[in-house]
């Protein structure tokens, strides 16, 4: 293994995603290879130490690699595929962005006349791939090396992962986090609407109400919605809560209806229907793994 991929392994003790003692930080460790599927990405950037992954959405294709990094500027419904080696697992960095910490260093960039002005701003991409560059890279690894310390953990985790949004802010494909940091463009009022979105995901959809917290008309926010998302409002509300019920049945071991009901689901067999033509399983399918592996 690389130097950052033993460090991430040492974190991650799990397949899936772990948590690491540093707000917002975790790995992301897969042992074997996995077919095209759905899921839900979280806002944040993920950067591979070890291992490939492709991104589809829509006729959209993002691979990302321990070359590339990976940063999504709104949690995104999509589809993956990890491609992994024998006895190599895939490893990655999984950073949330902070949009706090995002707005004071962009206010900084543009102190100092550095902040991106480019027209990739009115792209407003909710996601993108960007190339790792020397610095980037020896920020994350010092960010790895400070994560098997409690101690370093405590005194310089949180200005690391500053220092790596840093970098990102310095890619060539950065326009969209500044389009992110300013409160006026598409990106940034999708994000409001987005936190509310997620926050209430199980309560009828309100089109209107989202609008207006993102301060656009009906119409204008289907339309930015749908070129930002590649999907609708209602598309995005069904694919949130088929993974969110996903994740209730496979970590908590709900039943069904459970499940259903605590998406938003007033009918379980509508449920079903729509989660196995959406994952290609039925949720009693995943259901009886999670009971074979209890």
């Amino acid at each position: 293994m690389n130097p950052l991929a033993n460090l991430l392994n040492n974190l991650a003790p799990e397949e899936g995603y772990n948590p690491t003692a540093l707000k917002g930080v975790g790995v992301f460790k897969a042992t074997t290879s996995s077919p095209r599927q759905p899921l839900c990405y979280s806002q944040g950037m993920i950067i591979m130490a070890q291992g490939f992954k492709r991104v589809h959405l829509e006729e959209a294709v993002f691979e990302y690699n321990p070359d590339n990094y990976l940063v999504l500027t709104l949690p995104m419904p999509a589809e993956c595929e990890t491609l992994v080696e024998p006895d190599k697992p895939l490893l990655s960095l999984v950073i949330d962005i902070d949009i706090n910490q995002l707005n004071e260093l962009v206010r900084l960039f543009d102190e100092h006349g550095e902040a991106c002005t480019d027209n990739s701003l009115a792209e407003c991409k909710s996601l993108y791939v960007s190339r790792v560059t020397e610095p980037f890279a020896a920020t994350v690894l010092r960010l790895a090396q400070s994560l098997q310390s409690p101690l370093q953990r405590d005194v310089l985790g949180q200005s690391l992962v500053r220092e790596v949004l840093y970098h990102a802010l310095c890619g060539e494909q950065a326009g969209p986090l500044f389009s992110l940091a300013l409160h006026n463009t598409h990106l940034a009022r999708l994000e409001r609407a987005l936190k509310y979105l997620h926050e209430h995901f199980d309560q009828p959809l309100d089109v209107d109400q989202l609008a207006a917290l993102a301060n656009m008309s009906p119409s204008t926010f289907h339309r930015n919605f749908r070129q930002i998302m590649a999907s609708s409002p209602i598309q995005y509300l069904k694919k949130l809560r088929l993974n969110k019920a996903r994740e209730l049945l496979l970590d908590q071991g709900l039943k069904v209806k459970q499940a259903a009901n605590r998406v938003g689901y007033e009918s379980s067999t509508q449920f079903s229907r729509e989660f196995k033509r959406y994952f290609g399983k039925t949720p009693r399918d995943i259901s009886s793994l999670v009971e074979l592996t209890a």
